[in-house]
């Protein structure tokens, strides 16, 4: 059954406990001028680099490397699948104008703990190849598309020529709905070079009476990293005959964690219940994560907290809450968090399956201004997987778990509480009075997660 979903705006809380942080000046979305008064000297729009010299440094790094029209160098391997135009979209390779091994520009498991400014180079550092296809076309693919899902199994970095119909070029923008791109440009020709497959890859691609859920499950079993199963699912390489079909690469990305913590949690759903209270900490790239485990059967909630001047909330002076939840059986509406409620649920859902136990789930995350660019959905999906790495620890009650989030997060506690749905259900366990003042301990202790 799915759960609710919700957004609210609240302003910027102030007091003694919080840190200093800088907000922005009011008129942000509607002063045209305020990157010329800038001149990213004085950071008027509260981010803590400029956004656009981040991407100029990229953009100035890689240009230079290239020869007009044609690149000699390798591609990580990487396949990038567009949305636009739908159902003839833009379908093109990911190229490196660096000959050898590239491929940590497109190994988002290898990204964790890298800076912002290490991320933008590694995508920035990738040329864009486009050529428009229907989506239909991957089952009887021409030439240039059998090139890219060979190119999508490719075990290792592979050699590339390619020429352009124009030279590459980048834009530059502050948007905060476009990731940062390479330089782009149409494709004219490309040769590869593939020397090794993924073996596992291989075979599913061959095998045209799998479907690609099969497909996807039977990978993913096999240890083939998700970034991975999620390219070749994309560039429509995986499925039956007669089904195959190209997938936007956003799109592909939340299909298969989204297929494959379901496919998880029909297991996580067979396990012993959890009886202790219990929770993670971690911070990366200026996100402020807290990962809780409550007592009892599985349900999940994702709940993030956008300040002012980070990625998807550029308002000067209010901070945005939004979230979902879903109970035991599960949700059918897509997430209105979007893609991040599915790579969270998928790391989540893998730490009980080691753990051997179920729990109710709860995602909380503050986004604070560092966020300055959009980097994707492997943010929260690795960064889960990185934190959960290390084994929960247990507090006694519920008392106990709001001062753990009161200490976590700069907003005040009682906006978390206000927004959770599962935080609300472990308040009304017992008296509103014993959870203020810590008069009696929470239900069910025992074994921790």
């Amino acid at each position: 059954m799915d759960g609710g979903s919700f957004a609210s705006t609240f302003p910027v809380p102030t007091g003694p406990a919080l840190p200093t942080l800088t907000y922005g000046i009011p008129g942000l979305d509607t002063d045209p001028a305020l990157c010329l008064k800038c001149r990213s000297a004085q950071l008027l729009c509260g981010k803590p680099v400029c956004p656009i010299l981040l991407r100029y440094d990229a953009f100035a790094k890689t240009l230079p490397m290239l020869e007009g029209r044609e690149l000699n160098g390798s591609s990580p391997p990487g396949v990038f699948v567009g949305r636009f135009g739908y159902p003839r979209v833009s379908v093109g390779p990911l190229l490196s104008p660096v000959a050898g091994d590239t491929a940590l520009l497109d190994s988002p498991e290898d990204w964790v703990g890298r800076s912002v400014a290490e991320v933008v180079g590694f995508r920035t550092g990738l040329v864009r190849g486009t050529r428009p296809i229907k989506v239909t076309d991957a089952e009887r693919p021409i030439p240039y598309l059998e090139d890219l899902q060979l190119l999508s199994i490719s075990a290792d970095s592979a050699d590339a020529e390619a020429e352009f119909r124009r030279p590459p070029h980048g834009h530059l923008s502050l948007s905060d709905s476009s990731p940062p791109f390479g330089p782009t440009a149409p494709i004219e020709r490309i040769d590869l070079n593939v020397r090794r497959v993924d073996q596992h890859l291989d075979r599913l691609t061959s095998d045209t009476d799998a479907n690609a859920r099969t497909a996807v499950r039977e990978l993913y079993g096999r240890g083939v990293r998700v970034s991975r199963i999620q390219r070749a699912f994309s560039v429509g390489a995986l499925g039956r005959h007669g089904r195959r079909r190209l997938v936007p690469t956003r799109w592909s990305i939340t299909a298969v964690d989204d297929l494959l913590s379901k496919e998880n949690l029909e297991r996580v759903r067979q396990l012993p219940e959890a009886s202790e209270i219990s929770f993670v900490q971690y911070t990366a790239l200026d996100n402020r994560w807290l990962l809780v485990f409550l007592p009892g059967s599985y349900r999940y909630e994702s709940i993030e907290a956008w300040y002012p001047n980070t990625l998807w909330n550029p308002s000067a002076g209010r901070i945005v809450m939004i979230g979902d939840h879903e109970g035991f059986s599960g949700r059918t509406k897509y997430a209105s968090i979007g893609g991040c409620y599915y790579a969270a649920r998928l790391a989540t859902s893998e730490a009980l399956l080691r753990w051997g136990r179920q729990a109710g789930v709860l995602v909380l995350r503050e986004v604070h201004p560092g966020e300055i660019m959009p980097l994707g959905v492997w943010n929260v999906r690795e960064h889960v997987r990185a934190a959960l790495r290390t084994r929960p620890a247990a507090v006694a009650d519920v008392k106990e778990l709001s001062q753990r989030i009161r200490s976590t997060f700069a907003i005040p506690l009682e906006r978390w509480l206000g927004s959770s749905a599962l935080l609300h259900a472990a308040r009304t366990q017992r008296r509103l009075e014993e959870f203020d003042s810590g008069a009696a301990s929470a239900p069910g202790a025992g074994t921790a997660v």
